[in-house]
């Protein structure tokens, strides 16, 4: 279940949602006069989510690629290309 906290926390329980964050590795929402407003991350899971995007960028470029007719190299090619 996630972890839900108004504002007010942010300024005056700021290590307990830092701890939180940090045990529970899973994002705190805050909400501001009852509506949610920002999420709070540890910065490992942060780094997780970017590393995720950039491989979801990656995959969308390469399947563009592939749907304008790249079809990349063999296994044989890529091994030989290692090896120099």
């Amino acid at each position: 279940m996630p972890a839900i906290r108004p504002i007010s926390d942010l300024r005056n329980k700021t290590q307990e949602i830092s701890d939180l964050v940090h045990e529970s590795d899973q994002p705190v929402f805050i909400t501001k006069n009852g509506v949610g407003d920002m999420v709070v991350l540890s910065l490992a899971a942060w780094e997780r989510e970017q590393a995720r995007w950039e491989l979801y960028r990656q995959l969308e470029e390469s399947e563009a690629d592939w749907k304008r007719g790249a079809r990349g190299i063999t296994l044989t090619a890529m091994k030989k290309r290692l090896k120099r």
